[in-house]
């Protein structure tokens, strides 16, 4: 019997998702088909680092991970990502820059 490979032992399902819907995001890494992304090959790259979006969706993922639904603006798509993967480009509150 196989064992499931884990991403770390944090449990990020423990608190809230770290980013809400419509926030704008920032992919911090470079991000390939795995295989789920229909009508692209494997290995092609879908996201660039540094490449923009914002928070269409959050899900889980092994019951251990958020899963952030990122439509990006210059490519169109639409990938699902990890905390690791994202970062947060800029805080509004009450319509002022944080």
């Amino acid at each position: 019997m196989s064992k499931i490979i884990r991403d770390g032992w944090a449990v990020e399902l423990d608190g809230p998702p770290c980013f809400e819907y419509g926030q704008k995001v920032r992919s911090s890494q470079v991000v390939r088909n795995d295989g789920t992304f229909g009508g692209k090959e494997i290995g092609e790259v879908l996201v660039k680092k540094g490449e923009e979006g914002y928070v269409i969706s959050i899900g889980t993922f092994l019951q251990q991970f958020y899963i952030y639904g990122v439509e990006f603006v210059t490519s169109g798509y639409r990938v699902g990502m990890k905390r690791k993967e994202l970062e947060l480009v800029e805080v509004i509150v009450c319509g002022e820059k944080a």
